[in-house]
């Protein structure tokens, strides 16, 4: 069959963790943009088949059917959660891309995060007497040396690709300069499902290069990261509608066509590079150069780590989230690749700003997932 094509994308607000959505869980956050891609995709016809939502922090037990029976989805209609850390929300997306290639269905993914609520949790103590010891994250690699923090990690990437500070918050600085303009403008209200009251993202603000300029380094002693020209832990969910190509074709409704997605893997000391394989193969397989493409969305975990990609892949970091990024907006980890994907659903099928589009992210332990869009019919 076909590709399939994405006809409603929506999300959440994203709050920093610990602010507007601190008191809302995984489940009622994922349930809402679920629901609202649901009644989305109801307007036009088809019903939901399947829930697939990424997720990296918990609670477990299947967040996507939770999310699921949370948005008042039938009983009936199977839910599937992916792991694939950073990239969680992007990699759902692929899954339900991959599917709706070979079967007739309409399927709603994407991602969600509560860092506010994710819960605490322990390795058993050894020896059983003992205090159980807390940790924040799972190892992304089997030992110690290839598994750095990321903050540390994409510092050491910046000095080693000659990133220097003066860049980093510059690109910061406008990021979140755009995503202010296009709160002005009005680019994300009809993207944005209400929540808790919520309905604006809680990071964007007005910042000076020369601002940003005055903070200490995050990570290591020396180094170029900051919490400025880093990004916000976060809380948010986003999803999207997928139908096949036969259904789709019965919609007459503007849509996007998935072309091709890719996951690739790097060096897991290093793995904010991750994305640049991912995005050279997506491209490949689509058929496409970066200079056709008209609208790049790429995490912005860092303003280093997105340079340092740019620079490896030739790329005007000037073409980069151009209503702003996770730097500006926010980072919900396992929501953040399905946000890359409702941005473009907002520039390209809303606002017709042009024909093709790419979304990419990396993620802890060295890998990298991207996923090339056009603009149909």
């Amino acid at each position: 069959m076909s590709a399939p094509v994405i006809v409603a994308a929506r999300r959440t607000p994203i709050g920093t963790a610990g602010q507007s959505l601190a008191g809302v869980d995984a489940a009622r956050l994922g349930g809402g943009v679920v629901a609202a891609a649901s009644s989305d995709l109801a307007r036009l016809g088809p019903t939901v088949s399947e829930v697939v939502l990424g997720n990296c922090m918990g609670p477990g037990g299947d967040v996507a059917r939770v999310a699921a029976l949370t948005a008042g989805l039938p009983f009936s209609v199977p839910a599937l959660t992916v792991d694939r850390q950073c990239a969680s929300g992007l990699a759902a997306i692929a899954v339900a891309a991959s599917a709706l290639r070979s079967e007739r269905g309409a399927v709603v993914a994407g991602g969600v995060e509560s860092a506010s609520t994710a819960p605490w949790r322990s390795w058993p103590p050894s020896p059983a007497s003992a205090q159980p010891v807390r940790y924040e994250r799972a190892p992304f690699a089997p030992t110690a040396d290839l598994d750095p923090d990321m903050g540390l990690a994409n510092d050491l990437l910046a000095e080693e690709r000659g990133i220097t500070r003066e860049r980093q918050d510059e690109y910061a600085a406008r990021s979140h300069a755009r995503a202010l303009e296009a709160v002005r403008a009005g680019a994300f209200d009809a993207e944005v499902v209400e929540v808790a009251g919520a309905v604006r993202d809680d990071r964007p603000r007005a910042l000076t290069v020369e601002r940003l300029a005055r903070l200490r380094p995050a990570f290591r002693e020396g180094g170029t990261a900051t919490a400025g020209n880093s990004c916000g832990i976060s809380d948010g969910a986003a999803a999207v509608a997928l139908v096949d190509s036969a259904t789709y074709a019965d919609l007459g409704v503007t849509g996007l066509r998935v072309l091709s997605s890719a996951t690739a893997g790097v060096d897991p000391r290093r793995p904010g590079i991750g994305l640049v394989p991912a995005v050279r193969l997506a491209l490949e397989r689509a058929g496409l150069r970066l200079p056709d493409v008209d609208v790049v969305e790429i995490n912005e975990a860092f303003a280093g780590q997105v340079l340092a990609c740019c620079d490896e892949l030739g790329l005007d970091p000037e073409r980069v989230c151009p209503q702003g990024g996770a730097l500006a907006l926010g980072h919900p980890w396992g929501a953040s690749g399905a946000v890359l994907v409702v941005r473009l659903f907002s520039q390209l099928v809303r606002e017709g700003a042009g024909r093709y589009g790419l979304a990419a992210i990396a993620a802890g332990g060295g890998q990298g997932v991207a996923l090339v869009v056009e603009r149909c019919p």
